[in-house]
């Protein structure tokens, strides 16, 4: 484990400046389409805009990888998601946003395809678990720092932007620096979703209902607070207590879940996931209709960061935890088959993660 993450430290410092910057923008806009007073089906459909180009990208983004490799991927993408954030500087327009985080969505689905299909080249269903684990910790903790950006500076100026398109140029740096060779394959295949289904009928659903929710939860969780008066640091506290606290509890449930049925795990997360959020319903001290909670520290909101705590550290990681138990599968249904050289990929709508499957089965 040590010497995976050794090799690829390039890859994973790289990939931290870039989920810095992704934590700071989606959240930027959610804030900003408050303050410009969208109407909510504007701010849904800016929001949609990035799923849209991240649904898209994953059905072509493969292609490109098995054309010209990792490494250019990875480097041709960021620069396109550096780009595409000016875009919402200089145009404070709905569709125009819109457009931009199509853009975002499609660049940052080839940076998770990179990440992911690296990783599970060199990992086994022994090490899946913890190794996946690693990787999202590392994600949500570049998430999470990203929401204290909020702080830099006002969301109605310019220098936010400016800020995270230099943070996603700088990513570039240690991917295009490294020595070390990314995986290579010869031929790609892919899974449908009715495949998909019959070897996880669980990991499927679960990822599909794990997708909805945590689609609103990241893309959405700004404008919800916003929309509550909580103050701009409120609103980042809130925001890093969802993430960094869905990063710590990575490691912990992954490792449980290589020791034991991925399954048991799986449901154990769901149920307790249910009942923190609902808690942080009633920690809200509001009828469902119209949860507020005022902008002074009281014990009611001292609650509510801690239940949206438990929430996040039981939920988030449920996209490990399916990711890894089909990967379970898919690998041996490959090596009955006796195929040398398979990629899959599978599709999880929650903050644009993506799972790009490698498996080398000689």
């Amino acid at each position: 484990m040590f010497k995976i993450l050794k090799n690829s430290w390039a890859l994973f410092t790289g990939y931290f400046i870039l989920m810095v910057a992704h934590g700071f923008q989606g959240n930027l806009l959610g804030v900003r389409s408050v303050i410009e007073e969208f109407n909510f089906i504007a701010t849904g459909a800016i929001m949609s805009g990035y799923f849209i180009g991240y649904f898209s990208g994953a059905n072509s983004i493969p292609k490109f990888v098995g054309k010209v490799g990792h490494i250019r991927v990875f480097a041709a993408f960021a620069s396109m998601a550096s780009l595409s954030i000016l875009l919402h500087a200089v145009f404070v327009n709905p569709i125009v946003w819109t457009l931009g985080r199509f853009i975002t969505g499609f660049s940052i689905v080839a940076i998770f395809i990179v990440m992911e299909s690296w990783l599970n080249d060199r990992a086994n269903n022994r090490t899946r678990g913890q190794l996946l684990s690693i990787y999202m910790f590392i994600t949500l903790i570049g998430l999470a720092l990203g929401t204290l950006l909020l702080n830099f500076s006002s969301p109605e100026k310019y220098e936010p932007f400016i800020l995270i398109s230099l943070l996603l140029s700088s990513a570039l740096i240690p991917i295009l620096l490294t020595k070390r060779k990314a995986p290579k394959f010869k031929k790609l295949g892919n899974i449908d979703i009715k495949g998909l289904y019959k070897t996880s009928p669980l990991a499927t659903f679960s990822m599909f209902c794990t997708g909805l929710i945590h689609s609103a939860l990241f893309s959405l969780g700004a404008v919800y607070v916003a929309s509550m008066n909580f103050t701009l640091f409120e609103i980042s506290l809130v925001l890093f207590i969802v993430t960094i606290s869905g990063g710590i509890f990575q490691w912990p449930i992954g490792y449980y879940s290589d020791k034991t049925d991925r399954r048991v795990i799986i449901i154990f997360s769901t149920f307790a996931a249910s009942l923190f959020s609902f808690m942080c319903i009633v920690a809200s001290g509001t009828s469902l209709e119209n949860m507020y909670l005022a902008t002074s520290v009281g014990l009611d909101k001292i609650m509510f960061y801690i239940y949206i705590a438990l929430y996040a550290g039981m939920a988030v990681p449920m996209f490990t935890l399916n990711l890894a138990y089909i990967n379970d599968y898919i690998s041996k249904e490959k090596i009955r088959s006796r195929r040398r050289r398979n990629a899959n990929h599978i599709w999880n709508g929650s903050n644009g993660w993506s799972f790009f499957m490698l498996l080398d089965n000689e």
